[in-house]
């Protein structure tokens, strides 16, 4: 990621981010100032108001008109703080929901490199607490900071309207009141940005433990778990004690200089209205302008807190927005051609993964797969065998060579609309936390029950799913929680069959199915795949007879070819890897 702005300008300066997301609730804006505006100049007037009733009492008959018009002044004020109130709360979460959704699709169009380097734990952690604070901004703190400021403006001006001679006294301790909050708030910003940051790291960890349940608990790893997430939110909570420290002595010291100026001052003007110089109303006037002014500088100091946490949060989400996909998408993308034949080609592909630039996981690595060929990959872990997969699903470019779809680059092709014509099922099945219906639709969106449940039955998923308390509309839980691995495995076959794409990707397809599932599953796969491009990655073989050529890596490279028959006759790897995993 980006290194985060450091200056207090650039910090708050973040905050413009949001300005993209107020812009399409311009009603609510302009109903907010409008309501601010009136409900300011109603507290504004109240002193004035107040100091009419205190110089009234030597005119008895003018009483009720000031105390009836003190009411009036409450009523409007309480019906436009209200409106006010509404209006900025909805903002708020209109903006934030705006935001949420927008970050989540730009997260959504990044690429894996992206992904291989960040936890998904931090990537809630933005979407949820650093998004929370920045509706606690818009939706609270923006309002209180500019109703704060144009109280303090307004009492300022009532207050050298009142009395000048006591205004230019108050003016005199506005410096130490502006100063400690300009050499707090650098201190301030970076505790709030750490405090965030050591929340995001228990969240992440949090996260990990829950997508490792399976093994934390199969390994009596609870305890360690919990020592571990425990340091973390310590940490957090060391550094959300730093921040609430500094905070708490910021505030502390700005009340006392701010109510030591007004007692000083008031002291003055006691001595003014005994001397007879100054109304006892007038007085009255000038304490409730300067507690009006004191109590906005005071939760001025208390908003700017909120202020340097929340530019910290929208710091981090410009972060993420200003990631790019390393994938280029051509404009306008190259269509490819329709029908689509689903010939496959690799020419002289060398690659390196981001994250491991010390070891090439292809090298000049050529490999053609004609229209409906069907061919299996086989090697030793690391081969790079999955690495032809994630290349074809443009997961990641090649940095020598290309990859062509009936003759086209795809580099050339829409990312989205290349992997519309891709059924993969992978070697861990994902389970999404809904229904199986659900689990099947996402094969094709618009796909009808009846397709659903034919699909089901071609991959023997539907006996298993009948079977279930709501059938197919039953909830299969976190990571298909409720289902065993050979469950898992069919309903992903069951989506990749819904598909019906021109090219398969089978990545240990049948490798989690007992030997009845597995022979039903592979009769499925084989009608499935008549007419259809297929690259397997498979160690079992069964899968490997039926492929029509199969090809043997090792670091990388196409090491030999062929035939069962005729690799076995080679006596080289293929043979070997025969022996041992194949049980020939």
């Amino acid at each position: 990621m980006s290194t985060p702005p450091s200056g207090p300008g650039q910090r708050l300066l973040s905050l413009r981010g949001l300005a993209p997301f107020l812009r399409p609730h311009r009603r609510l804006l302009v109903g907010w100032l409008l309501a601010l505006a009136v409900s300011s100049s109603a507290a504004l007037f109240f002193p004035w108001a107040f100091r009419q009733v205190i110089d009234s009492f030597k005119h008895p008959s003018e009483v009720d008109y000031w105390f009836g018009l003190m009411f009036t002044v409450a009523l409007v004020m309480a019906l436009a703080t209200a409106a006010r109130f509404y209006c900025v709360s909805l903002l708020g979460e209109r903006v934030i929901a705006d935001l949420r959704r927008s970050l989540y699709s730009h997260l959504l169009s990044l690429d894996q490199r992206f992904f291989e380097r960040t936890r998904s734990g931090e990537l809630i952690s933005r979407l949820s607490a650093d998004a929370e604070l920045l509706r606690s901004v818009v939706g609270s703190s923006m309002s209180i900071a500019l109703r704060s400021g144009i109280t303090v403006v307004g009492s300022a001006v009532m207050l050298a309207i009142t009395s000048p001679h006591l205004a230019g006294l108050t003016l005199i301790g506005i410096p130490l009141i502006v100063l400690p909050i300009a050499l707090s708030g650098r201190r301030v910003r970076g505790a709030a940005r750490a405090s965030q940051d050591r929340v995001a790291d228990a969240n992440a960890r949090a996260g990990e433990t829950f997508n490792a349940i399976h093994t934390v608990q199969s390994y009596a790893r609870e305890g360690f778990e919990r020592e571990r997430f425990g340091d973390a939110v310590l940490r957090s909570l060391g550094a959300a004690r730093k921040r609430i420290r500094m905070q708490s002595l910021l505030t502390a010291s700005v009340i006392v200089l701010v109510f030591g100026a007004i007692t000083a001052v008031l002291w003055i003007g006691a001595h003014q209205v005994i001397s007879g110089s100054m109304t006892g109303g007038t007085l009255a006037q000038f304490v409730l302008y300067a507690m009006f002014g004191a109590g906005s500088v005071s939760a001025l100091t208390e908003v700017w807190s909120e202020v340097q946490r929340a530019s910290g949060g929208m710091g981090r989400i410009n972060e993420l927005f200003a990631e790019d996909s390393h994938l280029a998408v051509p404009s306008p993308p190259v269509a490819l051609p329709s029908p689509l034949h689903g010939e496959l080609a690799l020419e002289q592909v060398t690659f390196h993964y981001p994250t491991r630039q010390d070891a090439a996981a292809l090298v000049d690595f050529s490999l053609r797969v004609a229209p409906g060929e069907t061919v299996a990959l086989v090697g030793p872990s690391g081969a790079g065998k999955s690495t032809v997969f994630q290349l074809l699903l443009r997961f990641h470019d090649p940095e020598v060579g290309r990859v062509l779809l009936d003759g086209v680059d795809i580099r050339d092709v829409d990312p989205v609309g290349l992997r519309e014509h891709i059924a993969l099922v992978p070697q861990d099945p994902v389970i999404f936390g809904t229904t199986a219906r659900e689990n099947i639709r996402y094969g094709k969106l618009d796909a009808t029950p009846e397709q659903i449940e034919a699909a089901a039955r071609s991959a023997e998923a539907h006996e298993f799913l009948v079977a279930l308390p709501q059938g197919y509309d039953s909830e299969l839980g976190e990571h298909g929680a409720r289902l065993s691995g050979g469950q898992q495995q069919r309903l992903a076959i069951a989506r990749a069959l819904l598909k019906n794409a021109p090219i398969l990707l089978l990545d240990e397809a049948t490798s989690a199915l007992d030997a009845h599932s597995e022979r039903a599953v592979q009769q499925a796969l084989e009608r499935l795949m008549q007419g259809r491009t297929t690259l397997v990655i498979a160690h079992r073989l069964a899968t490997v007879l039926k492929a029509d050529r199969i090809v043997v890596m090792d670091h990388g490279r196409i090491v030999a070819h062929g035939t069962h028959a005729e690799l076995l006759a080679q006596n080289g790897l293929y043979a070997e890897l025969a022996r041992l995993q194949f049980d020939h």
